[in-house]
């Protein structure tokens, strides 16, 4: 049995690998085309060269790495499955005491490692290298930025509510166009602080570069007192980190778990909405789940009998199948947002629906017949 289990496991592999080498080539040449009009372009972009945008394509690598895994774990999986059965070799290998549970479950083993593999690409390479990949874009074309109003985060602290607006982040992970609104706990302005430039500093602050301060003071009669002054440096405590700002300012779905979980929790703590971001932790958490539902889809794919069929009509079903699940999976996020589900179902039910559909195919073809 260890031999049979290493001889499926070798074809898997090396299968789904030669897939995903496929895609990744095929998604590299559209990322590198589309990158093409901006090569050595007037202006900001006039340093920006083929070896800039090969590099900016080699980042986007990882996050579409992570998205195709188990559309190609499906694919390759259904390709060793049906060649095996159309050349006899799984009937030898059934005769040999490969029984369905037995095969079951040497396949989800290799689900298993292809979910740690998900896990680790999507949760720590490719956060990292789709921000490297930003900021480097961003050396060129200025700065990153949410639109005309920058991004806006809030905090309370212990006397005091803040909301900040960061206009843009520059290459060098810096903020741009930093503004800091204090109220108390009445809901009035206290103070209104700008600053062109702020740096992450240690210790939960920020550096706040030539910043100029605002101070609004309350007398007695009615009368108010304005007082203004400015500072080369001045450091504000906050608990704002440079994920959180980073979260504000690039895609969720590019950020870890933990990331997530701490900015979903900075969220809730200040009584912001934090639903789109919790859907978004749950696709975290089961999308590399989906690896394990592929290998059980393609398992029944074995069973079938076409000797003198070939196989490119199944191989083509396993790419339509896995393409509707990366589709269901995305819609699934925006009707949920829109609909207010519960997160954590919003994120499993595409899983969940192709789980059923897979257990009730295996059921039909390996077990009844």
């Amino acid at each position: 049995m260890k031999t049979l289990s290493r001889l499926i496991h070798a074809e898997v592999f090396s299968a789904v690998a030669f897939v995903t080498l496929g895609f990744l080539a095929l998604f590299s040449f559209f990322d590198f085309v589309d990158q093409l009009p901006s090569v050595g372009k007037a202006g900001t972009l006039s340093d920006y060269k083929l070896p800039q945008a090969a590099s900016y394509v080699a980042l986007l690598i990882p996050n579409h790495l992570y998205e195709l895994l188990p559309i190609t774990v499906l694919i390759g999986t259904i390709f060793v499955m049906t060649r095996l059965a159309q050349s006899s070799e799984f009937t030898i290998l059934r005769t040999s005491g490969l029984g369905p549970w037995r095969a079951l479950r040497t396949l989800l083993v290799t689900g298993v490692t292809f979910v740690v593999v998900t896990f680790a690409i999507g949760d720590y390479l490719a956060p990292w290298a789709d921000k490297t990949a930003q900021l480097l874009k961003a050396r060129f074309e200025g700065a990153l930025t949410v639109g005309q109003t920058g991004a806006w985060l809030r905090e309370k602290q212990a006397y005091a509510q803040f909301a900040v607006n960061v206009s843009a982040l520059d290459a060098d992970g810096s903020m741009r166009g930093v503004r800091i609104f204090e109220f108390d706990n009445q809901n009035l302005l206290v103070s209104m602080t700008r600053a062109p430039k702020a740096e992450f500093g240690l210790n939960d602050a920020w550096l706040l570069k030539e910043a100029q301060r605002t101070e609004f003071q309350a007398r007695s009669g009615g009368s108010s007192e304005i007082n203004r002054f400015t500072s080369e440096t001045m450091r504000w405590p906050t608990d704002i980190t440079a994920e959180m700002v980073s979260a504000a300012v690039l895609k969720p779905e590019r950020m870890s778990t933990i990331d997530l979980f701490q900015y979903i929790r900075h969220l809730n703590a200040n009584g912001q909405s934090a639903e789109r971001y919790e859907i978004e932790f749950w696709k975290k958490v089961f999308y590399p789940l989906s690896c394990l539902v592929m290998v059980v889809l393609a398992l029944p794919f074995a069973y079938l009998h076409f000797r003198n069929e070939g196989i490119s009509i199944y191989v083509f079903g396993g790419v339509m199948a896995g393409i509707s699940f990366f589709f269901l999976n995305n819609v699934f996020g925006y009707i949920g947002e829109l609909r207010h589900w519960v997160p954590w179902l919003t994120a499993a039910l595409p899983g969940m629906i192709y789980s059923v559909i897979s257990l009730t195919a295996f059921a039909w073809l390996v077990l009844r017949r």
